[in-house]
């Protein structure tokens, strides 16, 4: 068993409280912007380059966060007597628990109805599968597990044209895997799968091979080698594809205007996340990781490491105070865009996200410590 490092690596919470705030960044967009609706794939020709450059920060979030969950399970493990046997009851038991929270607390955030008479299957959800499945492809051999996460994000395209129809076992089954789609359970209730599943087991699944970088005994030099050089080749990967047109992605278009032509070609898909948007994002995540290695950077960045210390309450914490700044402001102001209340400008967008963030870091990090200082509490673990 390799050595692992037996503190926290500042650059993994670094990274996860980076992608913490570009997901609190797109939520207040969600709240208070969402008469500027933003589809995916976006619409080039009618959204404007900093809507469209907000939505693409944001798709950095669930791809680095399940990479890093899949690096946090191996880093896990190895600070545990039986590694394989630990880590994937840990991470049967979170994702069980993961499944859980966005079926309750998760989706009442968003939608302030119980019962609900629709369940979002959204990012939760999908790590917590994502768990769950590698809670049983751990014991795999690291090849073959490396093997297998290239399959599934490179391949998994190829399913595309298979579509389901009806809401027999199979078609749920596909609907959950990979088709995102409505699930019917009657006259009043109905799932969405927002998140199709199947590519981001294949990122939780690369993030733990990735694992061993971090061993106690692997020099840093060497981990930041091949950090720099994955995530290069990554992003490499994803411009030939991407010249090429043909495969990982919808096609991209070529419009008169400079600006339009370059906001097409980086006009990836997230529902599922697409071969092409995943170089992308994860090519960025592992240069991030490299970069905030870097002691000056590092030095920097230490807020984000308590956020990324305790993602999952800053997740329902901000969640829970969105909705109800959303509800008293619809109480005091009324609806004046519809059925929805919002802001005008992108920047106030951008202003509202920095005052929250402000507001949320002391409970975030006060919770932070408070985990760190109770290692024996074993239900901390999970949050």
């Amino acid at each position: 068993m390799p050595p692992v490092l037996t503190t926290r690596l500042a650059s993994i919470d670094q990274l996860r409280g980076t992608v913490m705030l570009l997901m609190l960044i797109d939520h207040v967009r969600e709240t208070f912007y969402l008469h500027h609706q933003v589809n995916d794939p976006m619409d080039v020709g009618s959204v404007s380059p900093v809507l469209f450059s907000f939505r693409l920060l944001a798709h950095l979030c669930a791809p680095v966060f399940v990479l890093l969950t899949g690096l946090s399970a191996w880093l896990y493990g190895q600070r545990q007597p039986d590694p394989r046997r630990a880590t994937a009851a840990f991470l049967l038991k979170r994702g069980l628990f993961l499944v859980v929270l966005e079926l309750t607390l998760v989706n009442f955030a968003w939608t302030f109805q119980f019962p609900p008479s629709t369940l979002y299957l959204q990012v939760i959800w999908a790590i917590g599968l994502s768990m769950i499945a590698l809670a049983g492809l751990l014991w795999l051999p690291r090849k073959l597990l490396l093997a297998l996460a290239v399959v599934i994000i490179a391949g998994h395209n190829l399913l595309d044209p298979l579509q389901a129809q009806g809401n027999g076992v199979l078609a749920t089954l596909w609907k959950i895997l990979h088709q995102r789609d409505w699930i019917e359970l009657g006259d009043a209730r109905r799932l969405r799968t927002s998140y199709p599943v199947l590519p981001w087991i294949g990122v939780i699944v690369l993030g733990y091979v990735l694992g061993p970088w971090y061993a106690s005994n692997r020099a840093a030099s060497q981990r930041q080698r091949w950090l720099l050089l994955t995530g290069m080749a990554m992003l490499v990967g994803f411009v030939l594809l991407r010249a090429a047109n043909v495969y990982g992605d919808h096609p991209w278009l070529h419009f008169a205007d400079a600006r339009l032509t370059l906001m097409s070609l980086l006009n990836v898909t997230k529902y599922p996340p697409s071969l092409q948007f995943l170089l992308l994002t994860l090519g960025i995540g592992l240069l991030l990781l490299r970069l905030y290695e870097q002691p000056r950077i590092a030095a920097w960045l230490q807020p984000l490491a308590s956020i990324g210390a305790a993602p999952m309450f800053f997740y329902l914490l901000h969640l829970y105070v969105l909705k109800l700044l959303y509800v008293a402001a619809m109480a005091y102001w009324g609806a004046n865009h519809g059925p929805y209340f919002g802001v005008e400008a992108v920047s106030a967008v951008l202003l509202i996200s920095t005052v929250l963030a402000v507001l949320l870091y002391p409970a975030t990090r006060a919770f932070a410590r408070f985990k760190a200082r109770r290692r024996d509490l074993a239900w901390l673990r999970y949050l």
